[in-house]
């Protein structure tokens, strides 16, 4: 990888930044140093919260990132919601919900699947089947499969119920969040740069690293977070792997 070519740095939060709810060691100064040198945006796929929820709690552990420097799954949704001029059956947890309060009175043509956590009930999930089955479109603001929880344990993630309703429906996700190529062009647009100009940095082999690789970005994956020895024995090659964010 040519690094003089790179002019901007693209980085997941969670599994890089912070796992189980403390930052990941020298992380905090890690990120003032690639400012010094690069233009940052981070991009998450959480969807449990809004992105100014999670801004004030990178700004509590100490990172120097305001709400302009993040990009979510979540909001980009909702944009995306607001250009179709829709509403949407949510399959999202009460806090992200919030969100969408002010799309109410627009029609519903679609079903949005985050994490729901306690909200993907048998109940919820019918409902979201039934809704697709008279009609509406599917969204998946993310698709990962698992994710590292608070007690530093790996956890299912949306992916899995993004499965099962695409199984069930015969209907096909339009993925809006990480590994879309949409999501990381708009990144770069954002920042004024070609994806080719552009590294993005994560745990994720699949979401970081493979949706960027395609997108035309370079990749780092980090060794904390999500990512075990095992991600390299799936035939996806980073341009480099590293310890933590702190060894950038």
């Amino acid at each position: 990888m040519d690094r003089s070519k790179i002019k901007a740095v693209l980085c997941d939060i969670g599994g890089v930044l912070y796992i189980a709810n403390k930052p990941v060691p020298n992380a905090v100064d890690a990120i003032r140093r690639i400012k010094e040198h690069y233009p940052v945006r981070f991009l998450s796929n959480t969807t449990q919260v809004r992105s100014d929820q999670i801004v004030k709690t990178l700004q509590e552990f100490g990172f120097e990132i305001k709400e302009e420097e993040v990009i979510t799954a979540l909001d980009t949704t909702k944009a995306f919601l607001l250009r179709e001029q829709s509403s949407a059956y949510y399959l999202l947890t009460d806090d992200a919900k919030t969100l969408f309060n002010d799309l109410k009175a627009l029609p519903c043509r679609y079903v949005v699947v985050g994490d729901a956590q306690e909200n993907f009930s048998y109940a919820h999930m019918n409902e979201a089947f039934r809704r697709l089955q008279e009609g509406a479109s599917l969204l998946a603001i993310a698709k990962n499969r698992y994710f590292k929880d608070g007690e530093g344990k790996l956890s299912l993630d949306t992916g899995a119920y993004v499965a099962a309703l695409e199984f069930s429906s015969g209907k096909e996700a339009l993925v809006i969040g990480k590994p879309s190529k949409s999501f990381y062009h708009k990144a770069c647009k954002l920042l004024g740069v070609l994806p080719e100009e552009t590294l993005m940095i994560g745990d994720d082999i699949i979401s970081d690293i493979r949706g960027a690789h395609e997108a035309g970005l370079k990749t780092v994956l980090v060794r904390t977070g999500k990512s075990s020895a095992d991600d390299l024995k799936s035939g996806i090659q980073p341009d480099l792997i590293i310890d933590s964010i702190d060894d950038f």
